[in-house]
């Protein structure tokens, strides 16, 4: 506690007299104005964005190309056009169809340590099935894909085990999940190169659990499309131990996932109209679609409804931005990201400058920070705000990815930017059945809600 303080306290200091009287003042003292109060207090007070999460996860998981998904957006409508929000639309997006269908199981065929065990196992997205009476295989562990490309023929005819477990020992697990998802998005396609039957692949989550966190996976043109199932952590340490106990073992695996073709779906937006810049927008949002094992409270149900608060509460307020204040739910983030690059290809997007773009879609847990893509002028305009922000609990503003939904934007000169919350939690819940309302903090949830509408307002009242 004492270093975030010290922390907020350099940042007030970096800022002093740093706004204009058009937003949040800053005092001599270094600190924010009534505008950024106003909104900390107004938001607490009722926790509204939970309120709507809850209403949102009740439709249940929502794939992108699902009924739920489409009933998602209808819900994200109509609730923008009862809170008056200007302008609620929809514009489309054409979206890939897969289903996990009803066929998922794994065996540890006869171990002779362990016997026969089931494993549990969720098929990653996009994979290929089984055939329907599945197959079987002897095992091969690897922990890196480097180990896999130089095996030779240990592989061939085998199912490939890649067993790399997330790095503990780093701070920001964001940086732990990207150094170890390459062998979950890439693992079936270099396995295949080397005649495996099938994959499994080490569920990318820091814990030890019963729970497989499933993701995207991609095929490369002219290697054969082998099966590919992400195995609960758990599991995945049971049957390495029976590979170092015995020597050997096999795995029975059964998959019913397919493609389903194109489909046709939407994203949903609502806004503030600027009052003397229209056509410059400030975009919050994050995407509405979700992976079919859980509702998608965290991923991304929270950055969803975070958007939603924040501009409900401009307008409870009476806040009247100089710029557009526009909330945007993206369709499809996880299985492809259509629908940021169909936002940003739009032809009403070139009536308009989008001049900044903030995305919610690291869960909904207690906000830290933001990240900012865009030119040094952008960044540090962005952390002249700290002490506003801090009323959210905001500590620190780096230089950082945006988002996927919003980066699209950013080839037109936009400067994208993320919410950064508390990541220890978060590859808990990443893509699996834990990702429920039960795993979300209504007040961590509307801290969030609050950080974003004290940037958006500042930036629709200054630029950046």
């Amino acid at each position: 506690m004492q270093l975030g303080l010290v922390l907020a306290a350099c940042s007030a200091m970096v800022c002093l007299g740093s706004l204009s009287a058009g937003g949040d003042e800053v005092s001599a003292s270094g600190k924010p104005g009534n505008i950024a109060v106003r909104i900390r207090e107004a938001g607490l007070a009722k926790l509204e964005a939970f309120r709507m999460l809850e209403h949102l996860v009740a439709l249940g998981p929502r794939p992108a190309c699902s009924v739920n998904a489409r009933r998602a957006v209808r819900w994200a409508r109509k609730t923008m056009q009862e809170l008056g929000f200007d302008n609620v639309c929809t514009e489309p997006v054409t979206v890939r169809g897969w289903e996990r269908g009803t066929a998922e199981e794994a065996v540890l065929l006869q171990s002779a340590s362990q016997g026969t065990v089931p494993l549990r196992v969720a098929a990653l997205g996009g994979s290929v099935g089984t055939l329907p009476d599945g197959l079987a295989g002897e095992v091969v562990e690897f922990k890196s894909l480097d180990d896999l490309d130089a095996s030779g023929d240990a592989a061939k005819g085998r199912i490939v085990f890649l067993n790399r477990p997330m790095d503990p020992s780093l701070l920001d697990t964001f940086d732990a999940y990207g150094k170890a998802a390459d062998q979950r998005v890439r693992g079936a396609a270099r396995a295949a190169k080397v005649g495996a039957i099938a994959v499994l692949v080490r569920s990318l989550t820091l814990r030890v659990d019963s729970s497989p966190h499933t993701g995207i996976m991609v095929y490369e043109e002219d290697v054969p499309k082998i099966p590919a199932a992400a195995l609960a952590t758990a599991d995945a340490d049971a049957l390495s131990q029976a590979l170092q106990t015995d020597g050997r073992a096999r795995v029975f695996l059964k998959m019913a996932c397919r493609e389903t073709g194109e489909v046709k779906t939407d994203n949903v937006m609502g806004e503030i109209t600027g009052t003397e810049h229209p056509e410059e927008v400030v975009v919050v949002g994050g995407h509405i679609d979700s992976w079919d094992l859980g509702p998608g409270a965290h991923d991304d149900g929270a950055g969803c409804v975070q958007s939603v608060e924040a501009l409900r509460l401009l307008k409870e307020l009476g806040l009247k931005p100089r710029r557009t204040i526009r909330a945007v739910m993206f369709m499809d983030e996880e299985f492809g990201g259509t629908g940021g690059k169909a936002y940003a290809d739009e032809p009403a997007r070139k009536k308009e400058k989008t001049i900044a773009a903030i995305e919610s879609d690291r869960g909904g847990f207690l906000p830290l920070g933001f990240t900012v893509n865009g030119p040094p002028e952008a960044l540090e305009r962005v952390r002249s705000w700290l002490p506003a922000l801090g009323e959210a609990g905001i500590l620190r503003v780096t230089a950082g990815h945006g988002g996927t939904d919003v980066e699209p934007l950013a080839q037109s000169g936009c400067v994208t930017i993320g919410l950064v919350p508390d990541s220890q939690r978060y590859f808990d819940v990443h893509h699996c059945d834990a990702d429920t309302i039960e795993s979300v903090n209504p007040r961590e949830l509307q801290l969030g809600a609050i950080a974003l509408a004290i940037l958006a307002w500042n930036i629709s009242e200054h630029g950046i």
